[in-house]
């Protein structure tokens, strides 16, 4: 009996050694992972420029303070959407596709732009307008033909480049005592986002 007792002893030691060795195996394993990063200098040459500038601390800001807004300041000539600069004699600003259709129409421009408004209409053409159509050559030199007719004001350009649409968009911004005749639909596009410049374009003919 006492054997037998001693034998369940040993045994259970022996369990219990076992279990010590695999425990400690595993925390020499945890320990091998464990290891710290290693942090680079700011003197290692591996670094850029551009990282061993210390980063700037973001600056809070005054929940109390007073907010500036720039408000975009809109022309004492408009009451609403009601422009009181537009009145007879009309200045009309004509594009290269306007002069074109026209002809392809066979409209008259000035007697069609009158039959429109009821009043005296003087056409308006810049440099940039007259340089595009001179650029187009010799299938389009009945519209620079009309383009040179006298009855057509003609406008000075002060910046650079011949891109006519940015030239009537800049002019119909500063100045709105003009009306835009054009068939192109981007820039139609353009200068509805532009209040108070009416549209004059060719349809059906008319």
């Amino acid at each position: 009996m006492q054997c037998g007792i001693l034998d369940w002893v040993l045994e259970q030691r022996k369990d219990i050694s076992g279990k010590g060795c695999e425990i400690q195996g595993k925390q020499k394993k945890a320990r091998k992972y464990a290891t710290m990063k290693r942090m680079l200098s700011l003197r290692d040459q591996r670094l850029k420029e551009k990282d061993r500038l210390k980063p700037k601390k973001k600056e809070k800001k005054d929940p109390g303070a007073l907010k500036e807004r720039e408000v975009p300041q809109h022309p004492s000539c408009l009451f609403f959407q009601y422009n009181t600069q537009l009145g007879p004699p009309y200045h009309i600003l004509v594009d290269t596709n306007f002069i074109n259709f026209s002809i392809k129409a066979k409209l008259d421009l000035v007697q069609s732009m009158m039959d429109c408004l009821y009043a005296k209409c003087i056409p308006c053409i810049t440099d940039c307008v007259m340089a595009e159509i001179e650029k187009l050559g010799q299938k389009y030199r009945v519209a620079l033909r009309i383009a040179k007719d006298p009855r057509f004001e003609r406008l000075p350009c002060t910046h650079k480049g011949t891109y006519a649409d940015d030239c009537l968009v800049q002019r119909v911004t500063q100045h709105k005592c003009y009306i835009v005749a054009t068939v192109d639909r981007d820039l139609k596009r353009r200068i509805r986002k532009i209040p108070g410049v009416p549209i004059m374009y060719i349809s059906n003919h008319r």
